[in-house]
């Protein structure tokens, strides 16, 4: 069991949000109860995954992407108003961590995705150094090799602008959920072949013209990892009951 402050307390610590500018606020979004026992994890504080939350009666719940996204007109209807609803009524306080989730070290969402891809970054790049990059044991032999790790690994069929054809990808850069626009600086930074959750129109183009691979591997599928083993830390820190709960998406 631990307070709901030093549970707080111990993620500010831990993930440094201080450190980012971000669209949201980090931390606490939703006060519940003072003591916690149970931690559930995931990815987005959906109504599906607060519901879960509900029936396994987590007191905490700790997610990458909040209640509050870029752009919200700030009234409480609709769908805010059915998550604030399940949260309030089963007393679960909502704790949510977006960039600073994304950078941990080892913890985070890059650092867990290339765990899971065999990649070892030595470097960052982008927008607040979001990105990562480096490469494995062995270049892999063309964005086909990668692209098949890739759903081997996440359980997901990437889209994948192939690049130069016959190019061995030594360096490969990577950077979690809709980082599409890092395609520049990954080219810049002397990527091969670069990873990330969506692609937008302008990122074919760039590929077939700089021949640099362009993964598009799903925003949900690529951001799995963080949630999950911030939770696994924290329960271990505190003695926590912890279960990360995967709830599909397509995106």
């Amino acid at each position: 069991m631990v307070t709901r402050q030093t549970l707080v307390d111990a993620c500010h610590t831990l993930l440094q949000p201080e450190r980012f500018r971000d669209y949201g606020p980090n931390g606490l979004q939703v006060e519940g109860r003072a003591e916690i026992r149970t931690l559930v994890s995931g990815v987005t504080a959906s109504l599906a995954l607060i519901e879960r939350a509900i029936d396994l009666k987590a007191d905490a719940l700790f997610v990458h992407h909040g209640l509050f996204w870029r752009g919200q007109d700030g009234t409480v209807t609709g769908w805010m108003r059915q998550r604030l609803a399940r949260l309030l009524a089963h007393d679960i306080n909502l704790i949510a961590y977006h960039l600073p989730l994304d950078a941990h070290a080892t913890l985070g969402n890059n650092a867990q995705l290339g765990q899971r891809l065999g990649l070892t970054a030595d470097g960052t790049f982008g927008e607040q150094s979001l990105g990562l990059i480096g490469g494995g044991a062995e270049p892999v032999p063309d964005a086909a090799a990668l692209a098949q790790r890739v759903a081997q690994s996440l359980g997901r069929t990437p889209v994948v602008v192939a690049g130069a054809q016959g190019r061995a990808l030594r360096r490969i850069a990577w950077c979690s959920g809709g980082a599409q626009s890092y395609f520049e600086a990954a080219i810049a930074a002397g990527a091969d072949a670069f990873i990330t959750g969506e692609i937008s129109e302008p990122q074919a183009h760039l590929a077939r013209e700089t021949g640099v691979a362009f993964l598009a591997c799903g925003h949900h599928a690529t951001e799995r990892g963080g949630a999950a083993a911030v939770g696994a830390h924290l329960a271990v820190e505190f003695g926590l009951r912890h279960e990360f709960i995967d709830i599909d998406n397509p995106a």
